[in-house]
């Protein structure tokens, strides 16, 4: 990579973030002015290399100057790059055309934020980040969000609506996931959830913003398009804007570098990746071990007229089941599985119509309603029932039945998993995890949707076929 005397007038920056790809292209018109000519962004859903590769392929660089930057992957890229606080000032330069004196530039992006604090000539002078948890990002609203079966605009749409946001926790992703789902279970709006996400993101950015006394502020980034958290911030700071290249900031500002510097791109065979070793372990592959894995299961039985059931229902944070359970004999007649979708009594009342459905005009003599889950005191107090059997005791009971030798249960929930020690059927003893949700089922699926695109459905098979697993840290959810 070098740079040339030739004078392209054109230039395309892209920037390779945590979780998605931004391209901006600059030309100078006839005049002489830089003007934006073209701008994309998107998810690479886990597969950086790929998605640039695809997009570059397309570009004929001939006569075209390249720049790129990114925290994360700039060091891998066979390509002319600078420092993303170096392209954030080139941007600002761009866009700040009236010479405002602003004290700070934001970059909240997906991963994390960044404050560059600005002096009086335009220039960075300090950086502050976020601190390593992931509450504060636009990769976690998104995953709240999706837990509530909103589209992202649906979402900034309700906040817009809401009076009174609900107060969340935002020193830890996993106590602010864990606020949204019991809100949520106790019948708040999502429209109160969704601002309060907004608010506590804000107040995440404001806590840095505090620190140097800035006033007057630029923010940049995806979360920048979420003007809910913008209407919270500008109720704070004397001036904060976002500008109409928020979305592609570092893009440009790489693009700018390189058309000015004359970054001539001369992609060798070695492609745009250079070859670097990798920084994780690995594991052994998982389908070594499936044969130590014995799924227990039950057959169901055939219903009958005036049948004496009961009615099982269990409202999880991400999902909730019902089970019509024949009393003489302990068998399963119907049973029902859905998301809560951050409805407790809606999803409850979904399960009793499926169940019904289900009869095919049967009547069956329903003595009893049992309700476990984190939901279990709203779905109880809707279905007016003092049913009402705590988790740990419903696990403990439903594993003895499929084996009366058990002693130890973990269960992998949505929301959070639980051991159990059981002494003669009975559970003597429990935990749970309180500080994280890195080992959740609801973790595992939304990093697996929304880092990589892969949906719930297909996570096992996806995962059994793997030859060489890294070994990711379990310390935290953010990590």
């Amino acid at each position: 990579m070098k740079t040339n005397g030739t004078d392209f007038g054109k230039s395309i920056g892209i920037c390779l973030g945590a979780t998605s790809f931004t391209l901006a292209e600059v030309r100078r018109d006839d005049d002489g002015r830089i003007i934006v000519t073209n701008a994309t962004t998107e998810s690479h859903d886990g597969d950086p290399k790929g998605t640039l590769k695809k997009r570059l392929d397309a570009i004929d660089f001939s006569e075209t100057y390249l720049g790129a930057t990114g925290r994360k992957y700039r060091n891998m890229l066979n390509i002319p790059s600078i420092i993303e606080p170096e392209a954030t000032e080139y941007a600002f330069a761009f866009v700040n055309n009236d010479d405002t004196e602003y004290d700070a530039v934001v970059s909240a992006g997906g991963e994390t934020f960044m404050v560059y604090e600005m002096d009086r000539k335009g220039r960075i002078s300090r950086i502050s980040s976020g601190n390593k948890c992931a509450s504060g990002t636009g990769e976690f609203f998104l995953q709240q969000i999706c837990r509530m079966n909103v589209s992202i605009e649906e979402a900034i749409r309700l906040s817009r609506t809401s009076r009174t946001p609900h107060e969340l926790s935002g020193r830890c992703s996993v106590f602010c996931k864990s606020d949204c789902t019991h809100a949520l279970n106790k019948g708040e709006s999502i429209a109160d959830v969704a601002a309060g996400l907004a608010r506590m993101i804000a107040r995440k950015i404001e806590e840095l913003l505090v620190k140097i006394q800035a006033r007057k502020v630029m923010v940049v980034g995806g979360t920048a398009r979420n003007d809910v958290v913008i209407g919270f911030l500008k109720g704070a700071f004397d001036l904060v804007t976002v500008p109409d290249e928020a979305a592609y900031f570092e893009a440009l500002g790489a693009a700018l570098w390189a058309l000015e510097t004359r970054q001539v791109a001369g992609i060798g065979p070695e492609g745009y990746f250079r070859k670097t070793a990798s920084s994780f372990t690995f594991l052994k592959p998982i389908k070594n071990f499936e044969s130590s894995v014995e799924f227990k299961s039950m057959p169901y039985g055939q219903i009958a007229q005036g049948d004496e059931c009961v009615v099982g229902l269990d409202v999880g944070s991400t999902t909730t089941k019902a089970v019509l359970f024949r009393l003489n004999d302990e068998k399963i007649l119907k049973s029902v599985y859905l998301r809560t979708n951050g409805n407790p009594v809606k999803a409850s009342r979904e399960c009793y119509e499926s169940l019904h459905k289900q009869l095919n005009g049967l009547s069956p003599n329903i003595i009893g309603l049992g309700v476990t889950g984190s939901g279990r005191y709203i779905a109880a107090l809707h279905a007016d029932t003092d049913g009402i059997i705590n988790e740990i005791i419903a696990h403990a009971r439903a594993a003895a039945h499929f084996d009366p030798e058990v002693d130890t249960i973990y269960e992998i929930g949505g929301q959070d998993a639980k051991y159990t020690y059981l002494t003669n059927l009975v559970a003597s003893d429990y935990a749970m995890n309180e500080a994280c949700s890195a080992g959740t089922g609801s973790f595992l699926e939304e990093s697996a949707f929304e880092s990589l695109g892969i949906k719930m459905e297909d996570i096992a098979d996806i995962a059994l076929a793997a030859q060489n697993p890294p070994n990711f840290s379990d310390q935290c959810a953010a990590f």
